[in-house]
């Protein structure tokens, strides 16, 4: 596949005009996907991540409209996001990687826990290796390798370890879509992409409101905020790039990603969420977000 298809029309390479106005049908909204079927998949991947970046941004701007957030809607939001990625990585990954796993003559389990495995190691060594501090956390709890960077920068760098995993699981699935392989579908992609972005409006008012607490500007708040998802398109080219041409490693790049938002889940969103009197609330945003992620999965997939 030449790389001067991903400026021209995917199915058929006559000259490409972007117009995302006719990409939406108010009659059909499944359309949509038929339209977006004409689209390069690496591009498809670019635009799925940059909506969620925008997302996240959207999130962050929210410290333009108000002072402070009550704790327990932060985390509500936290928990929903914690929900989302839960059900996403089953639903729009792990399950498609062991059908991919089955359908190209593998042991049908060992592609998928190979990549869960080897994607939360690779988030854990991450974990060690870059200094960051989680929201709600104290100085003293600072994580990674030891530095005198400012909380600021800390906080900001915990987030973009959420965004980087999520960056690559659409990808993937773009890419999947793009290999043409049973399990892989337009609409369980822009599902996938639809929930990363609902769940990154939290992360978004995660970055933001703590920054703004701490005495930066509303500015400086909201620029950290949207800057801590900018790895997502670039994450998300990866990933779509990586498994259009290495079509064999898949299941392997699915169940990866999958492994690398549980272990982000586990390790970081849920402690986020357990260290004050809101934890019913945060436990509820969780249901929320996993029946929000799974009926997306379900209808457009």
């Amino acid at each position: 596949m030449a790389w001067h298809s991903v400026v021209g029309d995917y199915k058929s390479q006559k000259p490409y005009h972007f117009n995302p106005l006719r990409t939406f049908n108010r009659r059909n909204p499944f359309a949509m996907l038929e339209t977006l079927s004409s689209y390069h998949p690496v591009l498809l991947a670019f635009l799925a991540t940059t909506f969620t970046w925008l997302v996240t941004a959207s999130g962050a701007a929210l410290v333009f409209l108000f002072k402070e957030l009550p704790r327990k809607v932060l985390d509500g939001m936290l928990g929903f996001t914690g929900g989302v990625m839960i059900a996403a990585s089953y639903w729009s990954l792990l399950a498609p990687s062991i059908e991919m796993s089955e359908a190209q003559g593998y042991i049908p389990w060992i592609p998928p826990v190979l990549g869960f495995l080897s994607g939360a190691l690779f988030l854990f060594g991450l974990d060690k290796l870059v200094p960051h501090l989680h929201i709600n956390f104290g100085p003293s709890e600072i994580e990674g390798v030891k530095t005198d960077w400012k909380s600021t920068t800390l906080l900001v760098l915990a987030i973009t370890l959420h965004n980087i995993p999520e960056g690559l699981a659409v990808g993937v699935a773009f890419g999947a879509y793009a290999a043409g392989i049973d399990g892989a579908s337009l609409g369980a992609a822009v599902a996938l992409a639809i929930g990363i972005g609902l769940q990154n409006f939290p992360e978004g008012v995660a970055v933001a409101f703590p920054l703004r607490r701490q005495g930066v500007s509303r500015f400086r708040s909201f620029w950290f905020g949207q800057l801590s998802a900018i790895v997502e398109p670039v994450a998300g080219v990866v990933g779509a790039v990586a498994v259009m041409y290495m079509q064999p490693v898949l299941p392997f790049a699915l169940a990866f990603a999958a492994g690398a938002m549980i272990y982000v889940v586990v390790e970081e969103v849920i402690p986020e969420t357990q260290r004050d009197k809101y934890t019913d609330i945060a436990t509820l945003g969780f249901i929320a977000g996993f029946a929000v992620m799974m009926s997306l999965d379900v209808a457009l997939g």
